[in-house]
């Protein structure tokens, strides 16, 4: 839904379907939900996961970052920049020019100034709409990932448990 007229001028495009076919969004989705016969699998899955994280973040830098750090947002008293996390996650915050403060109340104040053009309210929520589902797919991919790699590490003591267990056992016992 949009609040947009016709005939105003957009400055913001948001990303598009045809963005996200390059990251091959359909064979991640089909990978969650099938079976997973070995450590190999699920840390396979792992890196996947990772990969794709990785190819969005690359996404939101080239197509949105650009986007929001040109004319005329460029501008405003805010700006849209990225974040890395202590775990190497990439996401998108709202802070000041001169770094003294983050996060979406800046978004908000920047929304509700005066100050701020009024044709640029549209793209500017937009932007905002684009930060929240990129900044969720790429948790989502990165706890994906995290956890099948999780998974791989308890795959592998599980296999370690049952070897020694199978060493322990005579051998004229073990083909009963």
């Amino acid at each position: 839904m949009t609040a947009r007229e016709p005939s105003q001028r957009r400055y913001f495009q948001p990303l598009e379907q045809t963005d996200f076919i390059q990251l091959e969004h359909s064979g991640y989705q089909k990978g969650l939900l099938r079976p997973f016969k070995s450590k190999g699998d699920l840390e396979t899955w792992a890196s996947q996961c990772h990969a794709l994280r990785d190819q969005l973040v690359k996404l939101a830098q080239q197509r949105v970052l650009a986007q929001a750090r040109g004319h005329p947002f460029r501008l405003l008293s805010v700006e849209l920049a990225q974040q890395t996390t202590g775990a190497g996650t990439v996401f998108l915050r709202w802070r000041r020019h001169d770094r003294s403060a983050m996060g979406v109340a800046l978004w908000q104040e920047a929304m509700a100034s005066t100050v701020t053009p009024v044709n640029l309210l549209a793209d500017l929520h937009a932007i905002e709409q684009q930060r929240i589902a990129l900044n969720m797919q790429i948790s989502l991919l990165h706890t994906l990932g995290r956890q099948a790699q999780e998974c791989a590490s308890k795959a592998a003591e599980a296999d370690d448990v049952y070897l020694r267990r199978l060493a322990s056992i005579p051998v004229a016992l073990r083909n009963r």
